[in-house]
């Protein structure tokens, strides 16, 4: 079994010189784009340039994974369980400028308290959105204050519950006329799925290969 000092350094050397995906090596939520005709159908040809952070808080008592529950009344995905993060703007350096400044706007994590490791495949999203993950180790010597108007609740999943393959979950729902596969993850009455649920496959793998 993996202890937490391997899986830093794992996650180090892994993604050490990791960079964000090149055009058309994203994937659907976490699924090829070969998926199946339909799908790559509703995939924008110009899609909105996002970033996300993949936050693994290092405490005493074992790392965990740090995700947020999005404000209810929010246009798109609200009340889901997501990274902090948001839309890349043109005064953002790059993705990772981008997801560090969204982290600080919606959760008031401070730039000094995460160590970016490296990058995870883009993930595409049916909104219209090619999602950027950036992975950082963190460190939380303070509590994080919540914008209400985009976060409603911050919470962390244990990373050994993730790198758990009997806690993976698939399910199946019906879109643009095909069922598809989905994953899912659910830990103290939050059920994480779809793109987010792919995002901690990735995580799970890049720490799962041998």
């Amino acid at each position: 079994m993996l202890t937490d000092s391997d899986i830093k350094a794992r996650l180090r050397h892994r993604l050490h010189g990791s960079q964000p995906s090149l055009p058309g090596e994203a994937t659907f939520a976490g699924l090829p784009l070969d998926y199946s005709p339909a799908i790559r159908a509703l995939i924008p040809t110009d899609p909105v340039r996002a970033a996300v952070l993949v936050p693994v808080v290092d405490r005493p008592q074992g790392l965990s994974v740090l995700m947020t529950k999005r404000a209810s009344g929010l246009r798109t995905h609200g009340g889901q369980i997501a990274f902090p993060g948001g839309r890349i703007e043109a005064s953002d350096s790059g993705p990772q400028d981008a997801a560090l400044r969204e982290s600080f706007e919606e959760i008031g994590l401070q730039r000094s308290a995460v160590e970016v490791l490296g990058f995870l495949q883009d993930s595409l999203i049916g909104t219209g959105y090619c999602i950027t993950p950036v992975v950082g180790l963190v460190r939380l010597d303070a509590p994080l204050v919540c914008d209400p108007l985009e976060v409603a609740s911050v919470f962390e999943i244990p990373l050994a519950r993730i790198l758990d393959p009997s806690q993976h979950h698939v399910r199946t729902r019906e879109l643009a006329g095909h069922t598809i596969d989905f994953h899912e993850f659910e830990w103290d009455g939050h059920r994480v799925w779809g793109a987010t649920a792919g995002l901690l496959i990735k995580l799970y793998r890049l720490l799962s290969e041998a």
